[in-house]
């Protein structure tokens, strides 16, 4: 089996942007949450079996305790903002299984997540579904992969690799290097991606630079590392099997109706319907 992990605060946020691109001035209430089960529930219709959704419930995680610039809610449109528990309530009735991740990061989840499936035997690929640098840390080999929905690009290993200069694992050294402004640390001044690459390639972890790489900046560089690293310790499911999609609950109704979206419920059934004509042969 292949199993599928979503990152639904970047699909909720491109799909609220994208909505806006042909809005006249007006956020549809509801309109990113639908497009999110519109995306995940192509997905099942094109295959998907076993899949989840990683969702930042509360924007501030325990990385603020550690930067107070780290990324937080200001500035996210409330219009934006008031989606995300509709989103996460209406996935569980749809059947996926969802993580609202609150002391800890949806990309943490994301990481956990493929964690567990990785160490399952019976699971073929991970895929993650985000484009978020940070992930590229969880990609191991040709087992676990990032695909990046905008451009279809799956990157395994060699990918990510080539696109950064450094290995998976290093990922986190290389960020801590050139930062990440989306996560609101900026790294080291006077180290851009190839310098950081090439230092990486010469000296491994940032633990192990020599104290005149980095110089009084190595506690500074050591805490942005800290930052860019993901945790994979939270137990999100026992076994790949729990995240097997098995149809939407009855209360899913509900959800299509508040969301006027009746389309959402009929095309979920018959999903539904058609693993179990698929499972009876």
């Amino acid at each position: 089996m292949i199993v599928h992990l979503i990152d639904g605060t970047y699909e909720l946020f491109r799909h609220f942007y994208g909505l806006r691109r042909f809005a006249k001035g007006e956020d549809a209430a509801f309109g990113a949450a639908v497009g999110v089960l519109n995306t995940v529930l192509k997905m099942i219709e094109e295959g998907a079996t076993h899949l989840g959704v990683a969702t930042d419930h509360v924007i501030e995680s325990f990385r603020n305790r550690l930067w107070p610039a780290y990324k937080t809610g200001d500035g996210v449109e409330p219009a934006l903002l008031r989606q995300f528990q509709p989103l996460e309530d209406a996935l569980a009735a749809m059947g996926v299984a969802v993580w609202p991740m609150v002391e800890l990061e949806a990309d943490d989840a994301l990481g956990s997540a493929a964690r567990i499936a990785a160490g399952d035997a019976s699971v073929e690929k991970v895929s993650i579904w985000s484009p978020d640098k940070d992930l590229a840390q969880c990609v191991s080999g040709d087992r676990v992969v990032q695909v990046d929905r905008r451009t279809r690009e799956i990157r395994n290993a060699a990918a990510v690799r080539a696109k950064f200069g450094v290995d998976p694992e290093r990922i986190p050294d290389f960020l801590a290097l050139v930062g990440d402004s989306a996560d609101g640390y900026p790294g080291m001044a006077g180290i851009g991606p190839v310098s950081a690459a090439r230092l990486i390639g010469r000296y491994g972890p940032l633990e192990s630079f020599p104290p005149e790489v980095l110089g009084a900046r190595r506690d500074l560089a050591l805490l942005f590392k800290q930052l860019a690293t993901l945790r994979t310790d939270a137990e999100l499911f026992s076994d790949a099997e729990a995240l097997r999609w098995r149809g939407p609950s009855a209360e899913f109704a509900a959800w299509t109706e508040e969301f006027a979206s009746p389309r959402l419920l009929e095309r979920s059934r018959k999903a539904a319907a058609g693993l179990a004509a698929t499972a009876s042969e």
